[in-house]
């Protein structure tokens, strides 16, 4: 029984390293024991069922919210929430059982040590691709001054495997393996010869973030929608005015849960061309617009100080079940209030910003470092990041979803700007720090201070090579070199 128990410690020290217990430390060792006990284990379906039933439970314990969105806002009653939870779970942890099963092949030979943290690397990248991005080992250490030097240099993965090969190191000094096993270590004092982090220091810009704090559950009528586009519009204007003539270089309205219909809707288009010429500044908003067929798109678009619309981008990474519906799954509910599944946008768009460059992503997107460092590859001196994250409720996700953010501003050295519905709203240095917090759960809005910045970081400029790498190495790494060694004790 001690197999399976170390296999559900691993599990709970996962959990424990991310909100919403956040205790970011157990992140290097969080692994040790699932990998202590696939080194015991000789067979290979009982190393995948270590980390496949250690895998149900991180995900059932961290993504519990899941239940939660699908149940209140998807309206799928409790039986049928809990229900397809439980799919996701058991669906995503398939990840962690390809890990344990690949990592018991290679935690007996010397090189264990790289070899592990390569696999889970690579492992961990698929996440992405296969439909759900959300934690990344690394993201447990953006406070962390020293492997946070990697992150412009490798993106979050670096961390990943920084602290994948921590705990491989613990797992094999409890199995008592030879010493010189352990030598690989010595290369974690060279992350003191890489850049240290940029000092805190307060922009040179200053932009108006507005936080509407709209409830997620309103059925929009005609006074209803009246009574909130007049108060956005009062709210924007307080945070412009509050500076007396200066206006803020940006003013920003989040992505709501309101049906900001920007290209059908006359009088909403003219009441945001209207604010734009009073606050005599751009305004980026987010808003509903519609493919030529009617779909529609969840879009942030652009004004300038005239009125004038710059230009339109389009989120390109879709929502499973909040935003579409995964083919045969038409039985899940969606949770937005659309009539039909949104559509994924087509292009890219670095807005123009009084001649600099901002990248805009949209509330999920944020999870996907390739996508977010296209936009400093193709320009973009600031990033603003548009969300409603109140469909998480009061849950650890809103927590969750802001480092994943904060690991974004990190990898390419850019100021964030995140705008959210109702909480977390705050603005993100380029060290990953918040600089500046609303108060959640609040309407409000007010002023932050940031600064454009031009020089592109080495994971701006060539993106996941370190994963490809790991990749590279995972696999000469699993070759079956020699005979197969028993299980090892400790």
């Amino acid at each position: 029984m001690l197999n399976p128990a170390l296999a559900l410690l691993g599990a709970a020290l996962l959990v424990l390293s991310f909100p919403r217990a956040d205790i970011s430390w157990l992140a290097p060792v969080a692994l040790a024991p699932l990998l202590i006990a696939v080194a015991r284990e000789s067979r290979h379906w009982r190393r995948f069922l270590f980390g496949y039933v250690a895998g149900v439970v991180y995900w059932f314990a961290t993504c519990y919210w899941i239940q939660f969105v699908l149940e209140v806002h998807g309206g799928m009653g409790k039986f049928g929430s809990w229900g397809c939870f439980l799919l996701f779970c058991l669906a995503k942890a398939l990840h962690l059982g390809v890990f344990t099963t690949a990592a018991g092949i290679v935690i007996r030979r010397w090189y264990a040590l790289p070899a592990v943290a390569a696999i889970w690397v690579a492992v961990e990248w698929t996440h992405a691709p296969l439909g759900f991005a959300w934690h990344a080992l690394g993201n447990a250490g953006i406070d962390m001054s020293i492997p946070m030097r990697l992150a412009p240099l490798t993106g979050v993965y670096g961390l990943s495997f920084v602290f994948a090969m921590t705990s491989t190191a613990l797992a094999l000094a409890a199995l008592r393996r030879p010493r010189r096993e352990l030598a690989w270590l010595l290369a974690l004092p060279l992350l003191y010869l890489l850049p240290s982090l940029p000092e805190a220091r307060g922009g040179t810009e200053r932009a108006a973030l507005v936080q509407p704090n709209l409830s997620q559950s309103e059925r929009w009528n005609f006074f209803s929608y009246n009574r909130m586009q007049r108060r956005l519009s009062y709210l924007s204007l307080q945070a412009s005015l509050s500076a007396g003539n200066v206006p803020p270089a940006l003013l920003v309205w989040p992505e709501v849960p309101a049906p900001l219909h920007f290209d059908t809707d006359t009088r909403f288009r003219d009441r945001l061309v209207n604010l734009a010429r009073t606050a005599r500044t751009h305004v980026l908003a987010g808003v509903v617009t519609h493919t030529p067929d009617g779909k529609p798109l969840n879009s942030a678009v652009l004004l300038d100080a005239g009125g004038n619309v710059l230009d339109r981008y389009d989120k390109m990474i879709l929502v499973p079940f909040g935003e579409f519906i995964p083919p045969g799954f038409r039985f899940v509910n969606r949770i937005t209030s659309e009539a039909g599944d949104f559509s994924p946008g087509k292009r890219l768009v670095v807005f123009s910003v009084g001649g600099h460059g901002a990248g805009t992503f949209i509330c999920y997107e944020a999870a996907f470092p390739h996508l977010v460092r296209r936009f400093a590859a193709s320009g973009a001196q600031l990033f603003v990041n548009l969300s409603n994250d109140g469909w998480f409720g009061r849950t650890a996700a809103r927590d969750q979803h802001l480092k994943i953010a904060r690991m974004r501003a990190a990898e390419n050295r850019r100021w964030l700007l995140r705008v959210t519905n109702d909480g977390l709203t705050v603005s993100i240095d380029p060290a990953g720090r918040t600089a500046r917090y609303l108060p959640p759960f609040t309407e409000a809005a007010a002023q932050t201070a940031f600064s454009y910045i031009n020089t592109p970081t080495f994971y701006t400029r060539f993106g996941d090579w370190f994963v490809w790498l790991c990749a590279l190495a995972a696999l000469a790494a699993l070759l079956p070199l020699g005979k197969p060694q028993p299980a090892l004790s400790c």
